[in-house]
């Protein structure tokens, strides 16, 4: 029996719960729904039945939430058709509207009528291309930010950690659409499986993990807000720029130098090939002297598992099993639930075969 079939027979469960779920959350007495989201409230005169989403990790926490028939059209989800087909195989995700190419436009949202678009500070709302909340709520289109871009007083993204964030999504997309059951399933499943990785055994000096999304004259990276550091926190790994109060930002190169990471996880996609990160890690002198490059200790795992999603308990599996091949930890009974190997075009990783 997979993790998501088991959260599906968990939904009775949950809602025997359901008292308890109220905390970020109202319902009045003719059905309107409202959530606090960013620090503001977002409220439906009932559950949405029409959703735009941008991104593969945004896309999933829609899906772990039960609301794929509310998903009138989502952009973004090309780079991760595959993983999302292997991870939410009843979901139909071949079968989602797909409108706009890389990014969303407002005239992509427009098009398809939605009730509500599912985006984010810097995943799909963009300045540049006059696409913001701002630009929606003129045409009666009400949004939902992904609560990892919350800014802070400076503009900078992140408020509160990664799993906070993600759990307050799932919870959030499933009030807002009807769901709500099954979205307290798929936090509950996220718990239980952080709880393992916390009773996993320790290494004896906490392995340093540094994420190298891309880079040539700076390194594209995540900070203390970003889903990569829900990842590493429950995988018991530490974030070498943990230090970093943003999500997605650019370090130099001297940070990575001076973490001397044990080992460097990869986000696989296009922007950037694997062997393209590995040759640039090898040829600039702040890394090429560096254990994990010297010893080739990369991993590579897909974008959608490090983006702020349902996903991140995923990944968090992955990194401690890598660690363990690494001799960095322990060996443990944590087994991954998603099977990457099925993901046969993910390059690198040959330990993973």
């Amino acid at each position: 029996m997979t993790t998501r079939t088991r959260v599906a027979l968990g939904v009775a469960l949950v809602l025997g719960l359901s008292a308890c779920a109220a905390e970020n959350a109202a319902t009045d007495a003719a059905g309107a729904i409202t959530v606090r989201n960013c620090g503001q409230d977002v409220s439906v005169d009932g559950p949405v039945t029409r959703l735009y989403a941008y991104d593969g990790g945004i896309i999933s926490i829609v899906l772990a939430a039960g609301a794929r028939d509310q998903l009138v059209a989502v952009t973004g989800v090309d780079r991760d058709r595959d993983v999302l087909r292997l991870a939410y195989p009843d979901a139909r995700v071949d079968e989602l509207t797909v409108v706009g190419d890389q990014y969303p436009t407002l005239e992509n949202v427009l098009a398809v009528d939605p009730e509500m678009m599912f985006a984010g500070y810097g995943y799909g709302f963009s300045e540049s291309r006059n696409l913001m909340p701002e630009d929606l709520t003129t045409h009666g289109i009400k949004t939902y930010l992904l609560s990892e871009t919350c800014k802070q007083d400076d503009g900078a993204r992140g408020t509160m950690d990664a799993w906070t964030a993600l759990t307050t999504d799932l919870r959030n997309i499933g009030e807002l659409t009807g769901h709500r059951p099954a979205a307290d399933a798929v936090v509950t499943d996220i718990e239980t499986r952080r709880a393992a990785l916390a009773a996993a055994p320790k290494a004896a000096e906490t392995p340093t993990a540094f994420l190298f999304d891309s880079g040539t004259d700076a390194i594209f990276t995540s900070g203390s807000f970003g889903g990569p550091q829900a990842v590493f926190d429950a995988a018991g790994v530490t974030n070498a720029t943990a230090d970093v109060e943003d999500t997605w930002t650019e370090v130099g190169w001297e940070r990575l130098a001076a973490s001397d990471p044990d080992v460097i996880f990869f986000v696989d996609y296009s922007g950037q090939t694997y062997q393209q990160k590995v040759d640039v890690l090898k040829a600039n002198p702040a890394s090429r002297n560096l254990r994990a490059v010297k010893e080739e200790r990369f991993v590579n795992l897909p974008y959608a598992l490090w983006v702020s999603g349902p996903m991140n308990i995923d990944s968090a599996e992955w990194v401690r099993k890598s660690v363990e091949h690494f001799g960095l930890a322990p060996a443990s009974d944590i087994t991954p639930t998603l099977d990457l190997t099925k993901l046969r075009d993910l390059p690198g990783n040959a330990w993973l075969r």
